[in-house]
């Protein structure tokens, strides 16, 4: 009991595709409707998604108070990993929050886009100031899924979330992970929870050069292209002026490289809620170690003989 009150765990929401995104009022909904947490919120201002763990340095960041139905929000002028940041600082609350949560992203987060990801930088700077968190991302498909979809996949990660707060007040969470979970396109139809690893799967990127800043899909964070996204007709390159002082270049799919191997995406793909330990190092394998441990020997023995 605390002030007279039953104590509830306070849960802090951030995500990369901005405070007005459906994937975090999505989420925020169904945190507050359980009644159990007291619900915070400090997110990006406007889209920042693929921008990774990038923090603002040379300018001041803007707070707004932000009107949400049972929470107390505010919207940042910077990143996702400035968003955690400042909403643990304790200037914005009155307290650090028990808990991080960073989505709904809208598109998975597996693999080698782990590293792009906004919504993961969110958790993962939760994670670098002793703070457990989680990142939370739904697989959405353009054409596909629906804007009620978030609240499903929501919905289906309450049991996890109430877990790890039990274990928290318990003092048994540890310490050294923070964990990354992907909820499935076909979230109603979901096989369950699939503790994974990283896998190395991702988009080839290319570049088409443009006319204009709307030219082509809209990307999501997942750097993967949303076919529900409006397009302008492709201009033919023949057509481009090479005389413009500026020339326009947009990011396009050319091709992707997924895994066999039993990892994140792979788990995904057949309809598990992929539960992903992360940390903040990412060790070499042995035999990498090994070589440049054979290497450096001769490196320094051709500089000894110049010498």
């Amino acid at each position: 009991m605390e002030n007279g009150s039953e104590y509830k765990p306070s849960v802090m929401v951030t995500n990369d595709d901005g405070i007005d995104a459906p994937g975090l009022r999505s989420l925020v909904r169904v945190l507050v409707s359980s009644n159990l947490f007291n619900v915070l919120v400090c997110a990006p201002d406007s889209e920042k998604s693929a921008v990774s763990h990038s923090i603002s340095w040379q300018h001041p960041l803007s707070v707004k108070k932000v009107d949400i139905s049972g929470v107390t929000a505010f919207a940042v002028s910077g990143t996702p990993a400035d968003s955690t940041s400042i909403g643990l600082s304790k200037v914005l609350f009155p307290s650090v929050p028990d808990l991080v949560v960073s989505g709904i992203n809208k598109g998975s987060n597996c693999g080698y886009h782990i590293v792009y990801s906004g919504t993961v930088a969110g958790a993962r700077e939760a994670f670098f100031n002793g703070v457990p968190s989680v990142s939370l991302s739904y697989d959405w498909v353009g054409g596909k899924s629906k804007v009620d979809d978030f609240v499903l996949a929501a919905e289906a990660c309450m049991p996890i979330i109430t877990a790890i707060l039990a274990e928290i007040k318990n003092n048994t969470y540890p310490q050294n992970c923070f964990l990354n979970i992907d909820v499935p396109t076909d979230v109603a139809n979901r096989k369950g929870y699939r503790l994974t690893k990283q896998g190395k799967c991702i988009v080839k990127m290319g570049w088409r050069q443009v006319v204009s800043e709307s030219q082509g899909g809209k990307m999501l964070s997942t750097m993967t292209m949303d076919s529900s996204a409006s397009k302008e007709a492709c201009v033919e390159e023949s057509t481009l002026s090479t005389q413009q002082e500026h020339l326009l270049f947009k990011r396009e799919v050319r091709g992707s490289q997924v895994d066999d191997a039993d990892d994140d995406y792979s788990f995904l793909q057949q309809g598990y809620i992929t539960v992903t330990p992360l940390g903040a190092l990412s060790p070499p394998l042995m035999d990498d170690v090994e070589f440049f441990n054979e290497l450096l020997p001769s490196v320094h023995e051709r500089v000894t003989s110049s010498a």
